[in-house]
């Protein structure tokens, strides 16, 4: 009798673990469980807070908003546009512009530098390939190591639409 009781033992010690691992697991689920339900009601919690802050900068503003056209109103006078104070086009705006005055500081102009071609500088030769600079450009070709304006060293050598013919062909 001593080894039956042994092994009955043995199996109410397996039942009692598989009890235990079953309720553990439960448990595991429902914390689970419970700490989804948290992270959503504080994601909620958020999303509320920023309408909130949303909907308050907006009652401010427009509370402001009243302020201002208050002081505007009572303390400078100011009003609203009417529809006769637009204009049409710009010689409406021409004509309510008054002569310069006598005092008044000269307007600004714009410097416009003379094209290289307009210009009459002398021939520069090119260290890297030791000839002129207009070498090669008579019969359309340029040498990509002589040196060239701004634009064309921006651009990499390429005329405008170059890039484009080459593709949509």
């Amino acid at each position: 009798m001593m080894i039956g009781g042994s092994r009955l033992r043995q199996i109410g010690w397996a039942v009692v673990l598989a009890v235990c691992l079953a309720v553990f697991m439960v448990l595991t689920f429902r914390v689970n469980a419970v700490k989804s339900q948290v992270r959503l009601a504080e994601r909620q919690i958020v999303a509320l807070e920023r309408e909130k802050l949303m909907l308050e900068t907006e009652f401010e503003t427009r509370a402001n908003q009243r302020q201002l056209a208050d002081w505007n109103r009572v303390e400078f006078g100011y009003q609203a546009p009417r529809a006769d104070q637009y204009l049409e086009n710009e010689r409406q705006l021409a004509a309510l512009g008054l002569p310069r005055a006598v005092d008044a500081p000269e307007p600004i102009r714009v410097a416009r530098a003379p094209a290289p071609e307009e210009m009459d500088l002398p021939s520069i030769i090119s260290p890297l390939v030791g000839r002129d600079e207009g070498d090669g450009e008579a019969d359309g070709r340029r040498d990509l190591s002589a040196p060239r304006s701004l634009a064309e060293r921006l651009s990499g050598g390429a005329r405008l639409g170059t890039g484009l013919a080459e593709v949509a062909e």
